[in-house]
This record gives structure tokens, sequence and C-alpha cells, in this order.
């Protein structure tokens, strides 16, 4: 059973990164790094302090570093214990997969990437989505980001899947905290 779910992952990566193109590499290299974010990051943050305040904005800033801390070091517990190999690294399929210039000699099991991008946006989404009607557009950012490690080799889908699971249940239970204590005083 485990055996037959991960060859079917294998070929839906396989599938997933030969949508790529030369011609869009550059794109997925800046897109699958945090630091090209930060212009979204910071409208996000600014709406989020715009709605909550200045208070209960510094709150949700730590609950945020909490949350991405949680769930990073969480992501490394588990890469160093199931040991899966990243599909740049995997010599079953590494010969003939589209790889980014960025090679990563850590695991694949899961992705830190896909559990702090849907922690954060889960969070994020549930402080907002009672202000501005399409909040639910936030998720296009954990989407693509987690599609970048997908294209540039260093992820299969069930990494991203497993992360986004992760991510997102910490992100609720952040928000539900957050709520019941920090809203409600």
């Amino acid at each position: 059973m485990l055996e037959s779910l991960i060859n079917l992952d294998k070929k839906v990566f396989i599938f997933l990164n030969g949508l790529g193109s030369e011609t869009f590499d550059p794109l997925w290299e800046i897109l699958t790094v945090q630091f090209y974010w930060a212009p979204f990051f910071a409208v996000i943050l600014f709406l989020v302090y715009k709605k909550l305040g200045l208070k209960n904005f510094g709150i949700a800033i730590l609950f945020i570093a909490v949350l991405i801390l949680i769930c990073d070091q969480s992501a490394n517990f588990f890469k160093d214990n199931v040991q899966r190999l990243r599909p740049c690294n995997d010599p079953e399929i590494n010969s003939f997969i589209r790889i980014g210039e960025k090679k990563s000699g850590t695991y694949s099991f899961f992705s830190g990437h896909a559990a702090n991008s849907m922690a954060t946006t889960t969070f994020v989404f549930l402080l907002l989505r009672r202000f501005y009607k399409h909040t639910y557009l936030l998720f296009l950012f954990p989407v693509i980001f987690a599609y970048s490690r997908i294209y540039l080799g260093l992820h299969f889908p069930l990494d991203i899947l497993a992360g986004y699971v992760y991510g997102g249940t910490f992100g609720y239970l952040f928000y539900r905290i957050f709520k019941k204590f920090i809203l409600k005083a």
C-alpha cells in the first residue's frame, strides 16, 4: 500500500514537474524565495494592522512567529526521521526531471515551505475573512509557493499536501486560541 502510494506520488510529481520550460525557470526560482514575497506580506500585514489595531496586531505578529517556528521545526523533525529523499536527490528520477539551481541535501517529507505558508495563510485568512470579501484569494500564495517546490524538483506532491494539512491545522488552532484569549478580551 505505502509503496504504491509513493509510486503514484512520483508519477504525479513527474507530470507536474514536466509542465515547466526553460523560459519560466527564472520566474519559479524567484517565486520559491520568501524574500521576494515581502511586498505581498507587507500589504497583508498592513491590512491586519488596520483591522486589529496596534496591540492586537503586535500579538498577531507574535502568534505568526511562533506558528512559523513550530511548523518549521516540526518539518525538520519529520524530515530527519522519515528521511525521504528529495526528487532532485532521488536516483530513480533525478536524471530526467527539471531541477532548479537551488538543490538541497536535506530530506523531503514534509515540506516546511508548504506548512509555513499554509499555517500563516490560514491564520491570517481567519482573522481577515469577516472584513474583506475576497480574502480566500490569500490561498493563492501557498499554492504558487508550494508548486514552485515541485517545479524546481525539491518536493513531491505528498510532501506538499502533508505540509498543507499540518500547517492548516496549526493555523486554525492558533486562530482559535487568538480568538478566544485575545479578540475576546
